[in-house]
């Protein structure tokens, strides 16, 4: 209700703290400001006061109110109209490559390293507004998932379903992964391409070079992040199918190609992240969110409507009121 309502001049409220001051006054010079009359005997005046000497103080009440408006007025009180243009000077298209390889089924990120990099990459996702953002999922081969969109909940949605499943030939296809993201940003017309590859493992399947598909990249100009994603040492990952279909866990050494995703990372322009739990994976997809960014120029207007004309015309009336009184009705008691 009060969004688009303030005061310019709000300090001028200090001055409120000078009314309880006033009352203060008032109280304790009251029996001064009745005359006295001494007399020996005070018999004929034992009938009650009459109504109007009870109601003095209204005079007082109603001057307490004109201060009142009047503060409130010297506050400026006023209503904000705000329009906003924006215009984007600085569009980016950018393409998700996520590893969904068994082996992302990993324990070593909370609950593990698929459903980590899912809930970081939402998060990514609803912070790029301006932007058009598709995703690729791959294992032994890998297909789009989402071509690149600006509708964000579509977006969302492909990465919420996103997870292992026997539809994809097992093995990490980096090369794969990467030529496929590269197909959906080359006919891109956006100022900037940008490529986020993430993977667990080494590229051991798939037809296409990773080499071979970062000189693509270069081609047409879009730059790749890498992220490697796993602790160090070993980690409790799927080694064996029960006959249930669930999956028997035990330790396996992390092997990450770390050498592959920097070098396609310098060869591109972009950068080399490794994520050894949900904290750094969160940073990296923080500080590729700040070294990506959508410059937009948004112009505000504002309409200011200033209040404080009524108060004044009301604190006017009122204090006109009380002369009106004083020097009719309460005459005889000033």
């Amino acid at each position: 209700m009060f969004d688009n309502f303030n005061f310019e001049n709000p300090q001028f409220f200090w001055l409120l703290l000078l009314l309880p001051l006033a009352l203060g006054w008032y109280v304790w010079k009251r029996k001064q400001q009745t005359a006295e009359l001494r007399i020996s005997s005070t018999k004929a005046f034992e009938n009650k006061p009459g109504i109007l000497s009870k109601l003095k103080p209204v005079l007082f009440i109603l001057r307490l109110l004109v201060l009142t408006l009047v503060i409130t007025a010297l506050a400026r009180p006023r209503s904000v109209d705000v329009s906003t243009r924006s215009s984007s000077t600085l569009g980016i298209d950018i393409v998700m490559a996520i590893d969904v390889s068994a082996s992302m089924l990993a324990r070593d990120l909370e609950p593990n390293r698929l459903d980590a990099t899912k809930e970081v990459a939402a998060e990514f996702i609803r912070n790029r507004p301006g932007d058009r953002i598709g995703l690729v999922v791959y294992a032994g081969e890998s297909f789009t998932k989402t071509p690149i969109t600006s509708d964000k909940n579509i977006v969302l949605a492909a990465l919420e379903d996103v997870s292992y499943n026997n539809v994809l030939e097992n093995g990490t296809a980096i090369g794969m992964g990467l030529a496929t993201a590269v197909n959906r940003l080359k006919d891109s017309k956006a100022e900037s391409k940008v490529i986020i590859l993430l993977t667990d493992g080494v590229n051991n399947a798939g037809f296409i070079d990773p080499k071979i598909a970062s000189e693509l990249a270069v081609e047409f100009g879009i730059k790749t992040y890498t992220i490697g994603v796993g602790s160090n040492g070993t980690a409790m990952s799927p080694v064996a199918i029960r006959p249930d279909g669930s999956f028997q866990y035990g330790r396996v050494p992390v092997e990450i190609d770390e050498q592959l995703l920097k070098e396609i990372a310098d060869a591109t322009g972009g950068k080399y992240f490794r994520a050894t739990n949900n904290e750094k994976l969160e940073a990296i997809y923080e500080e590729i969110d700040a070294l990506e960014k959508t410059e937009i120029d948004e112009l505000k207007f504002y309409n200011y409507e200033e209040k404080f004309r009524p108060l004044v015309l009301l604190a006017i009336g009122l204090l006109l009121f009380e002369l009106l009184l004083k020097f009719t009705v309460f005459r005889s008691f000033v």
